[in-house]
């Protein structure tokens, strides 16, 4: 396997001097700012960069929103706000004009519609897979913003190819339908096609979405991993985020030679139920053979999905065709859950005559979720208690048809022939 590119990381002093200068020719007087930053399932320094944007540009602001980027996960408590932002409610009240939200996806009053893709556009942009009219909606705070600063990370992505940029806007403070409409176009082109590409079809809707917002967006972008900043790119939301991409598919792709037979992926600790940990799984579907097998190894998971979990007990775990070839009997199940559970269980084929599904991989959790409820979704179960991740790592040394992946989630790894 090919080492992930070492490239040289920022200090502290240097990201805080990167983004002065990134935003030296903004002008935040008398603005209203709408900053909008990830959660807690993604890597990245919060604390600094949201003193180092304060620093640059929102002393002098009118009022500094921060907005979590939720998408649809959990809104993150009080304790959690101050855990991620590195500051306390009190610390947040010497700053007069500092505010921090959570993007209330679930509550409709918090939304507003900015447009309407047409339905022949529609089918243009994903190539007839969406044909129908679809709404715009969004947190409408971006409306009563003056201009909206994101901060984000890239790494690959499985609904989109890479993460960042308009992202941020779409899915992250956008209305559920919306979310539902883009999560099922990436389900119907599968993980594999699109993760760890920069345009997709997917990309190209996000940024559609994106241009019915009239207020102005200045985008941070930045690349980093367990290791630290590897790079902070600023400017437009699409041209930073594409800039970024670049850099993050040196640094969050590794290659293998051959495929290997067996994962073993003990997800990191920042993922919480299986709708984020199953990025353990899209990470490494494309480097396992055909009959092979993932083991997602997260004994701290205990839950399903904290949002969308009584959707995924009813539909379970499937490939694909299986969802696609049955819309009637899914159709009351939103498809972003839909589009979640064909991502997990990879790719596969489903014959709608003889009803028999057949999954490319075996796909196995090793989680506190209980084994009859892991087997009633289509999973495997193994007992955390039996799995040696220590046995596994020496495993893997010795077997290269094994592949042990610590703290897995935001690292691709593809074979090198694939390319």
């Amino acid at each position: 396997m090919d080492a992930i590119i070492q490239s040289p990381l920022l200090t502290d002093t240097q990201v805080i001097e990167q983004i002065q200068e990134g935003l030296a020719g903004f002008d935040a007087r008398d603005k209203r700012l709408l900053v909008i930053i990830p959660d807690s399932t993604r890597t990245a320094p919060v604390p600094l960069l949201v003193r180092a944007l304060y620093r640059a540009v929102g002393r002098q602001a009118k009022q500094f929103d921060v907005m979590i980027a939720l998408g649809t996960h959990m809104a993150m408590s009080d304790e959690a706000l101050e855990r991620h932002l590195g500051m306390s409610a009190a610390d947040r009240a010497l700053m007069h004009n500092f505010r921090v939200m959570n993007h209330e996806w679930y509550i409709p009053g918090t939304l507003t519609t900015v447009g309407t893709v047409p339905a022949s556009e529609a089918r243009t942009i994903t190539e007839n897979i969406i044909t129908d009219d679809i709404p715009v909606v969004i947190n409408k705070q971006v409306l009563e913003h003056d201009h909206i600063l994101i901060c984000g990370p890239v790494f690959p992505h499985e609904s989109v190819g890479f993460s960042g940029g308009n992202k941020y806007l779409f899915p992250g403070i956008a209305g559920f339908e919306t979310i539902s409409t883009f999560h099922w176009l990436s389900a119907m082109l599968t993980t594999m096609a699109i993760i760890g590409v920069e345009d997709t079809l997917v990309r190209r809707l996000i940024d559609k979405y994106a241009s019915y917002v009239t207020t102005p967006v200045t985008c941070v972008s930045f690349v980093v991993s367990e290791r630290g900043m590897h790079a902070i790119v600023t400017g437009d939301a699409v041209t930073s985020q594409r800039k970024a991409a670049e850099i993050s598919a040196g640094v969050h792709i590794a290659y293998l030679d051959k495929p290997v037979h067996t994962v073993i992926a003990h997800a990191a600790e920042r993922y919480d139920d299986l709708w984020t940990g199953g990025k353990a799984m899209f990470k490494a579907e494309p480097v396992v053979q055909d009959g092979g097998r993932v083991l997602i190894h997260a004994p701290h998971i205990t839950e399903v999905s904290y949002t969308h979990g009584k959707w995924l007990d009813e539909a379970g775990y499937h490939v694909r065709d299986y969802f696609a070839k049955q819309m009637d009997r899914f159709a009351h199940i939103p498809k972003v859950a839909l589009a979640h559970a064909t991502n997990v269980k990879g790719a596969g084929t489903y014959d709608e005559h003889t009803g028999i599904e057949l999954a490319r991989i075996q796909v196995d959790i090793s989680t506190s979720i209980p084994r009859e409820r892991t087997e009633r979704i289509n999973l495997g179960y193994v007992d955390p208690a039996t799995v040696s991740l220590e046995d596994w790592e020496r495993r893997a040394k010795e077997d290269d048809g094994i592949l042990f992946i610590a703290h897995a989630g935001e690292f691709l790894y593809r074979l090198r022939n694939k390319m």
